[in-house]
């Protein structure tokens, strides 16, 4: 069985008298240990798809299975569980509190969790420790730079041993050679066997991961998932090729 099942999800929102469809019946596996992106223009649907992933949202119809669980028809109750339990969540503009030093906002969803303190410090300074800033710990967001400020995104998702991890524009808000670095570390997460989703609407970065996953209108574009080779630089331009 894949870690996660989608079969036949659609997503419609209504807007005054205007039905919207953000979603039209896509199917889609993610096996445990993949490394994938997700990409598409704004209002492709891809942004819709990782709600529903990262069970912040629930399918207007279809079934979605999560780590053996369906959470097509969950509760508000049971999406929290899934998110506090078996999801990790990444974001291009970090979500810290600048009032809490590196440890806490790395302790935070396990406080949720309700997993006790002691156990909290330790499992988050090992999270640090893996993402390097084991000599940052007690520091501030305000002291960080950005590139700083994801590594403890990242060890914040990692903390409660998270099935799956989706990565929202992850480099978004970073120069190329901190999203190099950035990329890199989520690439040692994939190998030492995490499964990670990088949603993105850049395909110099979708183009270097194992697996692409191209939505348009609502729909995974046909003949346009592949898996690609992950050997080249993850960031940046081939010598001589103008900007975008």
């Amino acid at each position: 069985m894949a870690l996660v099942e989608l079969t036949d999800i659609s997503k419609h929102y209504r807007v005054g008298d205007q039905q919207i469809v953000a979603l039209d019946r896509v199917s889609l596996n993610i096996e445990s240990g993949e490394f994938l992106a997700i990409i598409g223009p704004s209002g492709s649907g891809k942004s819709t798809l990782m709600h529903l992933l990262g069970c912040l949202d629930t399918p207007t119809s279809g079934r979605l299975v999560i780590d053996g669980v369906d959470v097509s028809k969950a509760t508000n109750d049971q999406l929290a569980a899934m998110r506090n339990t078996r999801i990790g969540f990444v974001f291009q503009s970090f979500n810290l509190l600048p009032k809490f030093d590196v440890l806490r906002n790395v302790e935070l969803p396990m406080v949720y969790a309700g997993v006790p303190g002691r156990v909290r410090r330790e499992r988050a300074l090992e999270a640090i420790e893996r993402v390097d800033l084991t000599h940052r710990v007690h520091n501030n967001p305000l002291q960080l730079s950005g590139g700083q400020c994801q590594r403890v995104a990242i060890a914040r998702a990692l903390v409660n041993r998270p099935k799956i991890i989706f990565a929202d524009e992850p480099t978004g808000n970073l120069d190329s050679h901190t999203g190099e670095a950035i990329l890199s570390l989520f690439r040692d997460l994939s190998e030492a066997g995490s499964t990670i989703v990088i949603v993105t609407h850049d395909n110099s970065i979708a183009a270097r991961l194992p697996r692409r996953i191209e939505m348009r209108d609502g729909r995974i574009r046909l003949g346009a998932e592949a898996a690609v080779s992950n050997t080249a630089p993850l960031i940046g331009r081939p010598a001589g090729e103008g900007a975008a």
